[in-house]
């Protein structure tokens, strides 16, 4: 084989090599983008994140039709996000699903998915920002606590994102960036740190304004947080 036709065999695999990426990242990216038509398991989940949290009244039967995308896109607006209808990479990571959801992986009653730590890093830098660690860890913890509660959703971002839940989705704490110490905590409140004492409410008395609020069992302040059950 000569000098030419050896280069030009070098040539044509690199070539191919190049098309096989490009088509790899294609559908790579096709597999991050649910929109109507799409179906399975992380459509599944994206329309009951959605009922969990007020956006979509329709049933849950992992098909992406004209309903869940009218849900998606209030989502979308009422997040801050382009509202397209589509569940992309970044409404995914909103709704706590930054890599899709597996056939039976998706986190039930007192489970965690992907990306929970994430989430509730996130939450409780916007809400414990500057407070003790110990009162991280039990901001953390309340949101797991009512994820195992009967009266509130059943998942990380269900709790999270749940309608008039915390101040930080809709003043802007919560899209700041996220303190270290935040993650810490995080990790501690998911591997089963509580140091609210099993409390499913919090508020600093200092800001409150709900009298409501005021009646709640107090079971032990930190910080300027009081925890209640």
């Amino acid at each position: 084989m000569s000098a030419k036709q050896k280069k030009l065999l070098i040539d044509l695999v690199i070539v191919f090599a190049v098309n096989v990426l490009l088509i790899a990242m294609a559908q790579r990216a096709a597999a991050d983008l649910y929109k109507r038509g799409s179906s399975g398991a992380t459509v599944t989940e994206i329309q009951r994140r959605l009922k969990d949290w007020g956006y979509y009244d329709g049933a849950v039967d992992g098909v992406y039709g004209s309903r869940t995308e009218a849900a998606v896109r209030w989502f979308q607006r009422a997040n801050g996000l382009s509202a397209d209808g589509q569940a992309g990479t970044q409404t995914l990571a909103a709704l706590g699903l930054p890599n899709g959801v597996d056939p039976g992986a998706a986190s039930g009653a007192g489970g965690t998915a992907a990306g929970d730590l994430d989430l509730l890093a996130r939450l409780i830098s916007a809400e414990a920002r500057g407070e003790p660690y110990t009162g991280q860890v039990a901001v953390g913890a309340v949101v797991l606590n009512r994820v195992r509660h009967p009266s509130f959703p059943d998942t990380v971002a269900g709790v999270i994102y749940q309608t008039d839940a915390f101040t930080c989705i809709v003043d802007g704490q919560f899209e700041k960036p996220v303190a270290e110490s935040a993650y810490r905590a995080a990790q501690d409140a998911l591997n089963g740190s509580d140091p609210s004492g099993g409390a499913i409410y919090y508020f600093n008395p200092a800001t409150a304004t709900s009298r409501w609020i005021w009646s709640r069992p107090l079971i032990v302040t930190i910080g300027n947080h009081r925890f209640c059950a």
